[in-house]
């Protein structure tokens, strides 16, 4: 781990401090109990256990299985900022073998979240110990990242009435990028999550008598074709957009040609205006493709979670407050968006703020988020923990 500054040693959490080995304590049992959305019942039950015993006032209910802590300062303010770790696991069967390993049969924190919500929890636990911060601090422990945007819920379900944040701020961990190093954006961070089923339907026949038929197999393979264009040569090349099939269905014999064929996928970008364009050409190649082999196409086309997007102000506070724990070389600022998504994007339609990745580990140290063989990295736990210390000490 890093040499952390001078003037904030004094009050970060050390690696192999006490504070470190029980929030890697939380995280091992967290990660050998994961829960997946809206189910995280034992891991909310011990997150609130947890702050009720540092002394904080604690909330639950919101988005069936979230939590909240609130925390005030002992330095008189109407600053009031909110931190948030995501709880829930990924529907996927664990291959490691450690100690720590899953326990429920196909279901593991492959995305580390159990890590963001020992982060969060150490964070708390010392400031609840430590009050000498100006303000409000509000702990957000979500549920349901995971495609499920738990976070649109917990929006829905008053979170920001009932806690009204000046600012919302977000972390993830981030395989590739090296430990104990930070990778700030000043806007786009990750991308929107869209997707989409198109049901092609013709008329089945003998697969010897092709003739007497519409065989939307062969449209679904023009299609598969056609809208791989919409990127290549409908949208701006300067703006990042993908779009991908990733199912086919359809057919269940050697000797028959089905009836229907429907494809699915998803797309992804930065920009409304560009979620807009792939939409609208995408129905046109639908409707356009299937009418010129006489079959009906249907696109169902949804938005699930808009693309996350900092605030330079924002940023640049994440910036800074990094600066004060890490070397300017361990603060990176150039890194690209992923194009993968994240549901703390609805938080910062609602509240000013910015969401950041610490690094895990380069690839030789890290597994990938999502791999079956993916851990989180106990020796940031400190420092990620750190993190959000600085942030309510530093920006008063």
């Amino acid at each position: 781990m890093p040499t952390q500054s001078e003037h904030t040693s004094s009050w970060s959490i050390q690696p192999e401090s006490p504070l470190h080995q029980q929030m890697r304590q939380w995280r091992h049992d967290f990660h050998a109990h994961p829960e997946t959305a809206f189910e995280e019942h034992r891991t909310a039950a011990k997150v609130a256990e947890l702050l009720k015993s540092f002394g904080i006032e604690v909330h639950t209910g919101l988005a069936k299985t979230g939590v909240v802590g609130v925390l005030d300062g002992n330095i008189s303010s109407d600053r009031c900022i909110g931190l948030r770790a995501d709880m829930d696991a990924l529907n996927l069967q664990e291959l490691n073998q450690f100690k720590h390993c899953s326990t429920h049969q196909g279901k593991m924190h492959g995305c580390g979240h159990d890590g963001h919500t020992a982060m969060l929890l150490g964070a708390a636990c010392y400031l609840a110990e430590h009050r000498d911060f100006a303000g409000r601090v509000v702990f957000i422990f979500q549920p349901a990242e995971e495609g499920e945007n738990g976070a649109e819920v917990m929006c829905q379900d008053g979170l920001f009435d009932l806690f009204p944040v000046d600012a919302i701020y977000g972390i993830h961990n981030w395989p590739g990028v090296p430990t104990g190093s930070f990778a700030i954006h000043q806007t786009a961070v990750m991308a929107s999550m869209d997707v989409f089923d198109i049901e092609i339907t013709g008329r089945g026949s003998h697969g010897a008598m092709p003739h007497a038929g519409v065989d939307p197999v062969v449209v679904a393979g023009q299609l598969i074709t056609s809208l791989q264009s919409i990127v290549g040569r409908s949208l701006d090349p300067q703006k990042a957009s993908v779009v991908s099939i990733t199912q086919m269905q359809g057919g269940d014999a050697y000797n028959v040609i089905p009836e229907s064929v429907t494809l699915s996928g998803t797309c992804r970008t930065f920009c409304a205006e560009t979620q807009d364009k792939i939409e609208h050409r995408m129905q046109q190649h639908v409707e356009h493709i299937c009418e010129a082999y006489g079959a009906t196409g249907k696109l169902n086309y949804r938005r699930i979670s808009p693309a996350t997007i900092n605030q330079p102000e924002h940023a640049n506070i994440c910036i800074n407050t990094a600066l004060s724990l890490v070397s300017t070389e361990q603060v990176i600022t150039d890194l690209q968006p992923s194009m993968a998504s994240e549901d703390f994007s609805f938080m910062l339609q609602r509240k000013p703020g910015a969401y950041f990745w610490l690094g895990n580990g380069n690839h030789e140290q890290s597994k990938g988020l999502h791999n079956p063989y993916y851990d989180f990295n106990d020796e940031i736990l400190p420092l990620g923990a750190s993190f959000w210390i600085a942030l309510a000490k530093l920006n008063n």
